[in-house]
């Protein structure tokens, strides 16, 4: 799949945009601070309903502005689709095909993105909540009822917080509303690290070959889910649900002292590890680096294998932060069957045929024209 035509009214700082793209590499070439990383960003809200810079959706509008709108047209398989997400202080509007979507989980995954930023180096040493979003929104593209599970997930979590609250503060001392919320908790949270194992099994088996072939066979890479509550990926999910129920019976109390919940798929992480050793505790930082590339790459071949189409890679100023070697290792990977757009300040340096062949665009005060 690849976007054919993107338009943006009132995002960030564009007042309108509409600019078509072709099914290769686009390089947005242009100074800092000019809004490169805009048009980038609005091709990931236009997938994923939300950004990956900010939880607050008003950052996305012009200043003085009540909306802003991304509208973009998909060209899939089966022909061209568009889409389109309005943005207020109300909330968001979502269309697939001119069809306004119910819910945002039935209007994610309708288009494929695959963002690797200079912050998605910190996948790995960055905190557990990086690595969590990371999963979670992997997984909505792929399965947008999982989204929906999350949603439904944080919902009750949000309840019982409140519900261990009033305990903590002997508000309240009938413990049969805890019982019901934890009886609910347990039952979407044995789902979620059910598909969060299945996913991870799959990102393991692309991303194992992909990371041999950037350190030329020297370092084998695993991927292990840590889970806040023992189980693991062998059980099905009425053993899962009793191992939750005890671990629930085990910390009651202690959630009721400290007035919060202790276990489930919110405090759970991701673990790296280059030839069984901890990447983000022993790991150099060309090894860190090598295992999120990896990681990136192994994603672009896993949504494929899953819908039979490439997602589209947004490439947001992060060639400047590889060095030669891998630089070459993800143009040569991605030449010629992944759209990609490239952020960058300057090409020079970056001597690779992909970007020879590369559409050129250059952004400049919220205006963005090609360069022939």
């Amino acid at each position: 799949m690849f976007i054919k035509q993107l338009q943006l009214k009132n995002y960030r700082n564009y007042e309108e945009l509409d600019i078509q793209f072709e099914n290769k590499v686009n390089v947005i070439l242009g100074e800092n601070a000019n809004g490169k990383t805009n048009v980038m960003e609005s091709i990931y809200v236009l997938a994923m309903a939300k950004s990956h810079r900010t939880s607050n959706d008003k950052d996305l509008i012009l200043w003085d502005k009540d909306y802003a709108k991304i509208e973009g047209r998909i060209q899939k398989q089966h022909g061209a689709l568009p889409m389109e997400l309005a943005i207020s202080k109300k909330g968001k509007k979502a269309k697939y095909n001119h069809i306004e979507q119910k819910r945002l989980s039935q209007y994610v995954g309708n288009m494929n993105v695959v963002m690797f930023a200079p912050e998605d180096l910190n996948l790995v040493k960055g905190s557990p909540q990086v690595r969590r979003r990371f999963i979670d929104m992997e997984i909505g593209q792929i399965s947008p009822v999982y989204l929906h599970e999350i949603g439904q997930l944080n919902k009750i979590l949000q309840q019982r917080n409140h519900c261990l609250k009033q305990l903590q503060a002997r508000k309240q001392s009938d413990e049969t509303m805890l019982d019901i919320l934890t009886e609910q908790f347990i039952a979407i949270a044995v789902k979620i690290i059910s598909k969060r194992f299945e996913f991870l099994h799959l990102l393991q088996n692309w991303a194992m070959p992909i990371h041999e072939g950037i350190s030329r066979g020297l370092e084998t890479l695993k991927i292990k889910y840590k889970a806040s509550v023992d189980v693991s990926e062998e059980q099905d999910l009425s053993k899962m649900k009793n191992i939750y129920e005890n671990k629930y019976n085990q910390v009651k109390k202690r959630e009721i002292d400290r007035g919060v919940t202790l276990f489930g798929p919110q405090r759970d992480d991701l673990l790296f590890f280059v030839n069984d050793r901890d990447v983000q505790t022993f790991g150099s930082q060309g090894q860190q680096r090598t295992t999120a590339l990896s990681i990136k790459l192994a994603e672009i071949e896993l949504i494929h294998a899953e819908i039979g189409e490439y997602p589209i890679l947004l490439l947001d100023d992060v060639l400047s932060e590889l060095d030669h070697y891998r630089q070459s290792h993800l143009l040569n990977t991605i030449q010629g069957k992944v759209q990609t757009f490239v952020t960058t300040t300057s090409v020079e340096g970056i001597d690779h045929q992909t970007l020879k062949e590369a559409s050129t665009f250059y952004v400049k005060n919220g205006t963005i024209e090609k360069i022939q």
